[in-house]
């Protein structure tokens, strides 16, 4: 009998133990499918803030767009200026909404970032001093950031420098340089248009 005890003590704790064991592993298990459920979960949500970020940046750009666009210019004083309060108030309330997506980055990613922006940043500048040249060298940066062969010349050390930027960033340093292309685009058909009604101009007043 006193025997019995004795084997029943000794076996008694292990049995706890594995019972703990499995209960814990099962705990486990239940936590590190709820982590996979919410980080599929955090993924989707920066999907869609990046979705909204890009609807913003492409409303602002169509308001622009009318704004300085040819239709605007051939409507009479009253009408134009109803549609230039609502242009604005429309693009007061698109900036008023505020999306961030932070991006995290390795120092060497960071220092890339900066870079690319710079070079981004003087292009502007060039633009604007030399459409006509900034135009070519617009063409060239974006030619680094696109996977298809590109139909002109590449800026390899852009090509370097954006590789070596975060890819979240990669994609923002193309969509900005998209942008501008669609801006000059449209500038220069709108100078075609106004140096066009400018020659026709003299005709006009002779008939």
């Amino acid at each position: 009998m006193a025997q019995a005890k004795i084997q029943s003590k000794m076996t008694e704790p292990q049995c706890a133990k594995f019972s703990r064991t499995l209960s814990m592993a099962d705990r486990s298990g239940r936590l590190l499918e709820t982590l996979d459920q919410l980080e599929m979960r955090v993924e989707a949500l920066r999907e869609a803030a990046s979705a909204m970020e890009q609807e913003r940046e492409c409303i602002l750009e169509t308001l622009q767009s009318i704004q300085n666009g040819q239709e605007m210019r051939n409507i009479c004083a009253g009408e134009k200026e109803e549609l230039e309060l609502t242009a604005n108030r429309l693009m007061g309330r698109t900036l008023s909404v505020e999306i961030s997506i932070g991006t995290i980055r390795s120092p060497m990613q960071e220092e890339a970032l900066n870079k690319a922006t710079a070079i981004i940043d003087e292009l502007v500048k060039k633009l604007l001093d030399d459409m006509k040249c900034g135009r070519q060298r617009l063409l060239a940066l974006h030619a680094a950031c696109v996977t298809e062969a590109p139909p002109c010349p590449i800026d390899q050390k852009f090509q370097a420098i954006v590789i070596s930027c975060a890819l979240e960033d990669q994609k923002k340093i193309k969509r900005r340089l998209e942008t501008l292309m669609r801006n000059v685009e449209n500038a220069e058909k709108n100078i075609k248009i106004m140096d066009h009604q400018k020659l026709e101009q003299p005709k006009a007043n002779g008939c």
